[in-house]
């Protein structure tokens, strides 16, 4: 059996996670392969002998079945999710094939809980959606903040809040605006709310987040730090909803047969915030409205549709073809065709503000954690996290928490854990920061 197949190599994600394997410090610890729908276009990727090459309809579901079971660990990256994931999904669960994609559609992550979290529970499949920016950075800066919540006051501290303020330069591929208008347009309505309710991907009932605002604050800020509305908010949170009910779920269920390890678990009034950071409150209020007007003709006015349809890059696209006829090397320095700067100029930097349980006569303790990115957060860096995320898979699996070796449908912290940190810091594009926020004589918060 092979170890990591990459479906959808030549498309632009495809093309930077193809890149990012193939010249991985690791990389004769593994097998890998590409596959895609043309033969020509995996011809021009230009890879050695030892990567194999297959070429596959990822809607056909006898074929997908066939090269899948040949696998250890699947690395899907062709949306949008809900036309084609369902069929990769479905072939990794059947037969006990670890799995990690780029989705950040809430709505089919949900269909694919439904359906196959009981099959690949018994495979033993590991199943992991949003390994990219949507969701690794918001699952992980929780995951870190109660653990540094926990290790410091103790494990019987719970979290309040956690507030995630979002600062970012990047682009975005064609593949990723695709998504937005199969939302809009294709996936029913009833199904779209029933997804996007809060905790809808969770095991476990939990508190609701506040309502959106037009106007976001950090807490505990100094200065102040102000935002407006995500547009990946909505899916992130789902991803960190679930990986607190799948924690909360475990925790409660070892209660009756042992003593449980809260050492994961959020607690059960843990809430999750978050949002785009801006240079000040006006223009976070004006960023808000713009996003929401937008949003909203979006989904009503069908002509304005169909003018961005014609506008935008369609999936698997985003470089020129001349780029893409150029090595890997060089499709990655050159400039990104939307933004006019090379993906390297990027940069990701999430700030998370997590508060505990505030016990009675006490004050709550605080702590901050800051996430950082060297590269486009959406397409640099996403290729590293869902590379890192597929290596810790197959390389890493005694070392992964409880929860990935009953296999299910998963989330980047509640499978990977420590060890997809210790990946990332390791790439050298990353950095982690967390600790406990403290007063000094200026009111300002430090260590």
């Amino acid at each position: 059996m092979a170890d990591i197949l990459i479906l959808g190599a030549t498309g632009y994600t495809g093309r930077l996670i193809t890149r990012y394997l193939t010249q991985h410090p690791q990389r004769s610890s593994f097998t890998l392969a590409v596959a895609g729908r043309s033969q020509d276009k995996l011809d021009a990727l230009g890879l050695d002998e030892s990567v194999g090459v297959y070429v596959v309809n990822v809607k056909d579901w006898n074929a997908v079945d066939d090269l899948v079971k040949q696998f250890k660990v699947v690395v899907n990256t062709v949306g949008p999710y809900w036309h084609t994931g369902t069929p990769v999904v479905r072939a990794c669960a059947n037969h006990g094939v670890h799995y990690v994609d780029l989705s950040g559609e809430t709505v089919w992550i949900y269909e694919v809980i439904f359906r196959f979290e009981y099959l690949a529970s018994k495979t033993g499949a590991i199943i992991i959606p949003s390994c990219g920016f949507d969701s690794i950075p918001s699952d992980a800066a929780v995951f870190l903040a109660n653990k540094t919540l926990k290790t410091v006051v103790g494990p019987d501290t719970e979290i309040e809040d956690s507030v995630m303020g979002v600062k970012m330069k990047g682009g975005v591929a064609g593949g990723t605006l695709a998504t937005m208008m199969t939302m809009i347009e294709e996936v029913p309505k009833n199904r779209l709310a029933l997804a996007h309710r809060q905790y809808s991907l969770s095991p476990v009932l939990g508190h609701s987040a506040p309502h959106r605002h037009l106007l976001y604050k950090l807490p505990y800020s100094f200065p102040p730090v102000y935002g407006g509305i995500f547009v990946l908010a909505p899916g992130n949170r789902a991803v960190v909803q679930r990986t607190w009910g799948l924690q909360q779920y475990q925790f409660l269920t070892a209660a009756k047969t042992a003593v449980p390890n809260k050492m994961l678990t959020y607690g059960p009034r843990f809430k999750y915030t978050e949002f785009m950071v801006q240079p000040n409150a006006f223009l976070a209020v004006l960023s808000s409205l713009a996003i929401a007007i937008g949003m909203f003709c979006l989904a009503v006015i069908q002509p304005l549709r169909w003018l961005v349809k014609r506008l935008m890059t369609q999936p698997g696209e985003g470089p020129s073809d001349e780029l893409r006829s150029k090595p890997l090397d060089d499709f990655v320095t050159s400039a990104h065709p939307l933004s006019n700067r090379s993906l390297k100029d990027g940069f990701m930097e999430c700030t998370n503000i997590t508060t505990s349980v505030v016990a009675q006569g006490s004050q709550p303790t605080k702590v901050r954690t800051v996430i950082r990115g060297k590269g486009d957060p959406g397409l640099l860096l996403t290729a590293s996290m869902l590379g890192e995320c597929a290596l810790a898979l197959l390389l890493d699996r005694e070392r992964l928490p409880a929860l990935a070796h009953h296999g299910g449908i998963l989330t980047p912290m509640s499978a990977l854990g420590d060890v997809l940190i210790e990946r990332l810091r390791d790439t050298g594009d990353f950095e982690f920061e967390s600790e406990i926020m403290v007063e000094d004589e200026e009111g300002k918060k430090t260590r």
